[in-house]
């Protein structure tokens, strides 16, 4: 969210959220075996899941839990606001980074589904063979930096503390406050 309020004020465009949640491995959560987003979109990256062996029970646990804090976000982030209509327009999708990319599928996907015009991924930094595989699902994709060896998204950040809720929500209030109000949303 800190990324996606300073490309908006950059570019002086309307800033929203738009929930996506990793669904990582049992044991391993780090370790993303796929992701899901609101409106009800859930990708799993099978060929993981089936080398790893991981049973069908669990996936769902995951998914259940993974699918409570997403709700509880919406509710807090948005806080009775409804959600923008992102039909026939075109939304960029700003994350901190790219590591695998699951999530930003989940996002892109849900996306497509509401009826998105154009979609637009940008990035500060991830792997290039992400940033070369996420080109083929979005109609752009902006990846600043792709550094070799590229390792983790955290790496390449003096500061990467996680957002809290309450700084998502001040940002939201802030844009709200200073940002045209259309529709764009953010990861």
């Amino acid at each position: 969210m800190p990324v996606a309020y300073e490309v908006a004020r950059a570019l002086h465009a309307p800033l929203d959220v738009f929930l996506v949640r990793k669904l990582g491995f049992p044991g391993h959560e780090e370790l993303a075996m796929g992701a899901i987003a609101t409106g009800g979109v859930r990708i799993l990256d099978w060929q993981l899941v089936q080398m790893y062996g991981v049973p069908p029970d669990a996936i769902e646990r995951v998914t259940m839990a993974e699918q409570r804090e997403l709700e509880r976000r919406e509710r807090l982030y948005r806080d009775g606001r409804a959600a923008p209509d992102v039909k026939g327009h075109t939304v960029i999708l700003i994350d901190d980074g790219l590591a695998t990319g699951s999530t930003m599928r989940a996002a892109v996907e849900a996306l497509r589904e509401e009826g998105a015009r154009k979609i637009v991924v940008a990035v500060p930094v991830a792997p290039q063979d992400t940033c070369d595989a996420m080109r083929e699902e979005v109609d752009e994709i902006i990846c600043a930096v792709t550094p070799e060896p590229f390792r983790a998204v955290g790496i390449w950040y003096a500061d990467f503390s996680e957002t809290s809720d309450e700084e998502v929500r001040e940002l939201l209030a802030r844009a709200a406050r200073e940002l045209p109000q259309h529709h764009t949303a953010s990861s």
